[in-house]
């Protein structure tokens, strides 16, 4: 997964395509457990484009988006937030909220 800043996650959202953002941390363990789950998926989901976002380094985009739990996932679609979960979700549960933003 690429790590982007907040400069460039208005670059890579605008597009058709559906694009998953993970917001996290560092130091946060939870945000450790989920991120080989993201980066496995990205391999399964061609068709998706998956990035991370540090928090730390971004505060005020995340402070913009409303993010106060880390670590939190947005889907993205023409610009515009279209799911999204917050916290360490199992493999399965992230692979049906992908599906099912995928099917809208």
């Amino acid at each position: 997964m690429k790590k982007i800043s907040a400069g460039e996650l208005k670059k890579v959202v605008n597009g058709e395509e559906l694009v998953v953002v993970d917001f996290y941390a560092d130091w946060c363990m939870p945000c450790r457990y989920l991120s080989p789950i993201l980066e496995k998926l990205e391999k399964e989901f061609k068709e998706v484009k998956f990035y991370k976002l540090n928090v730390d380094e971004e505060k005020d985009l995340a402070f913009e988006l409303g993010i106060s739990s880390i670590p939190t996932v947005l889907f993205f679609k023409k610009g515009k937030v279209v799911g999204g979960f917050i916290g360490a979700l199992p493999e399965s549960a992230v692979r049906s909220e992908i599906k099912k933003v995928l099917k809208m």
